[in-house]
């Protein structure tokens, strides 16, 4: 790779020129903005930005071994006060900067902070849940976010006295949250909440087991329809892809595999290079709960994978398959982006269903299969469901199984 300080001589040498502690590290720094997949633009800019702080550490007698997010929120007030407009991604650039200069060891990264009373409670829970129960770490994440929103709202910032939670602290928090949001994540805030305390009684850190206590949410099991697709708009839905350009190349791709196979996001976010045997064909799925299974991989999603990882996936040192199509290169770090991906097409296709989610095609693929005769088990094997129940859903999409059960309407005056 050609360097940056050799593309840009006379640029970057004006800039280090008054760039005062910063400048030995802008040539460094440009490369590693180059490697991540950042444009020549944006790297110029960042260049830009660096250089200027620079001075402004040296106007100020700082050095790099002080340097930290406070100076950085310092400097970006100062040029306000100034009347310069630095643009959103001017503390971002910054803190780019910074991350680049700690591993060097020029500056000293701040001194960690003790953990406060509610962190050190989070963490032995989290350690518990994922080290003991072997659980998820998107479960444990989520247990933890309500085990702190709890705290928090109880005990605020004062000290923590788990053996002064009443009944009531709990049935209020609780009435909270299922103010905020939907019953599904209402119910995730319960089963938190009742692993939460069962864990401080177990561990002595409360003399009570309130898990009892901890009410339930009347989640009706199949009170609605699953939301999906028809066939024919799932169709539509692939070939509103704009395939003549290389992100419409990976959506296709990876749409084909939530809509073909009924991945989840996560699953898709989650495939390696590694996963995939092109000899066989199959693929590699790690699903929920640490399970693994192994998947055909179809003719037509294995070409568009194929065709992706030969002309459109960037080089870069990750193994993820499918990677991001800005600056920094990397894979998709949750299910939140390939859900955009779906979100993108759906609006490319003019398709406005309730849900706009990734899962949306998990449903529409075991739609189509139940009208085309696949019966239950079937569809629980290929989506990969441990519970027959789970599959349950779909029968109430049944509509061919469920005529037959159907009473006639009472006529008026008709027998009783």
């Amino acid at each position: 790779m050609v360097e940056i300080k050799e593309a840009w001589p006379v640029f970057l040498g004006r800039l280090q020129r008054n760039a005062g502690p910063v400048a030995p590290s802008m040539g460094a720094f440009a490369n590693h903005l180059l490697e991540a997949g950042y444009s020549p633009h944006t790297i110029k800019r960042s260049l830009l930005l660096a250089a200027r702080f620079g001075h402004w550490l040296h106007s100020r007698g700082l050095c790099l071994q002080t340097l930290d997010q406070g100076c950085i929120e310092r400097f970006l007030a100062h040029r306000r006060n100034q009347g310069w407009v630095e643009g959103n991604g001017a503390s971002g650039n910054l803190r780019r900067l910074l991350a680049f200069l700690q591993p060097e060891g020029h500056p000293s990264a701040p001194p960690p902070t003790a953990p406060t009373a509610i962190e050190q409670i989070q963490g032995a829970f989290s350690k518990h849940m994922v080290q003991e129960r072997g659980v998820g770490l998107a479960w444990s994440e989520e247990c933890l976010f309500f085990v702190h929103r709890f705290l928090h709202a109880r005990f605020g910032e004062g000290p923590i006295q788990l053996d002064e939670i009443q009944v009531t602290d709990i049935h209020g928090f609780l009435a909270r949250e299922a103010h905020r949001y939907h019953p599904g994540r209402t119910r995730g805030a319960v089963a938190a909440m009742r692993g939460f305390f069962k864990w401080l009684y177990a561990c002595g850190e409360m003399s009570r087991d309130l898990s009892n206590a901890v009410p339930k949410v009347p989640v009706w099991r199949h009170a609605t329809l699953p939301k999906s697709l028809k066939s024919q708009e799932v169709e539509l839905l692939l070939r509103s892809c704009r395939r003549d350009t290389a992100m419409g190349r990976r959506d296709y791709a990876i749409l084909l595999l939530l809509a073909r196979l009924g991945l989840r996001a996560h699953e898709v976010a989650a495939l390696t290079l590694d996963d995939i045997e092109w000899d066989t064909p199959a693929i590699l799925v790690r699903g929920k709960g640490g399970r693994q299974d192994r998947l055909p991989l179809p003719r037509d999603v294995g070409a568009a994978v194929a065709a992706y990882l030969r002309s459109d996936r960037p080089h870069c040192s990750t193994r993820a398959v499918f990677i991001r199509s800005k600056a920094p290169i990397r894979g998709f770090t949750d299910s939140s982006g390939i859900c955009r991906v779906v979100r993108r097409a759906l609006v490319q296709a003019d398709l406005h269903p309730p849900r706009r989610g990734a899962h949306l095609l998990r449903h529409s693929l075991a739609c189509t299969l139940l009208e085309r005769g696949a019966n239950l088990p079937e569809i629980g094997e290929i989506l990969r469901h441990r519970n027959l129940a789970t599959t349950g859903i779909y029968a109430k999409v049944d509509l061919g199984s469920l005529m037959p059960l159907a009473q006639p309407w009472p006529q008026a005056g008709g027998a009783r």
